[in-house]
């Protein structure tokens, strides 16, 4: 049996200021708008379909993206080149630092609904 991820709905308060940050960190494209969802595709054909929820109670989630070693590299770039706090972990307790985690690197940032995202090279 082959069971593969779909899609999965990312609830933020502003969906479009969510799906447009992880978009431009990661280098992908925000789709057209699919209902209350607007999606960004991954390169494995999953999406990210980013709703915003006007509950005022959104509970963080976290979200892991493997990069290659030069995807990592632009990335964390973006990263950086913004001023947006990242860690070497998931605690926060290292803050400004990256991890080599399984011979690999790693960083742990925030995005504006409160998610926990994190960039690897290796699982």
């Amino acid at each position: 049996m082959t069971v593969m991820l779909n899609h999965t709905i990312v609830h933020a308060s502003d969906r479009r200021e969510s799906a447009e940050f992880v978009a431009g960190i990661l280098g992908l494209a925000v789709g057209p708008e699919a209902g209350r969802f607007l999606p960004v595709s991954l390169a494995n054909g999953v999406t990210l379909d980013f709703a915003t929820d006007s509950s005022g109670s959104i509970a963080p989630q976290h979200y892991a993206f493997q990069l290659s070693e030069d995807e990592f590299d632009t990335v964390f770039a973006r990263i950086r080149a913004a001023g947006i706090d990242y860690w070497a972990d998931p605690a926060r307790s290292r803050p400004g630092e990256i991890n080599h985690y399984n011979g690999g690197r790693g960083v742990y940032f925030v995005e504006p609904a409160g998610h926990y995202l994190e960039i690897l090279t290796r699982p």
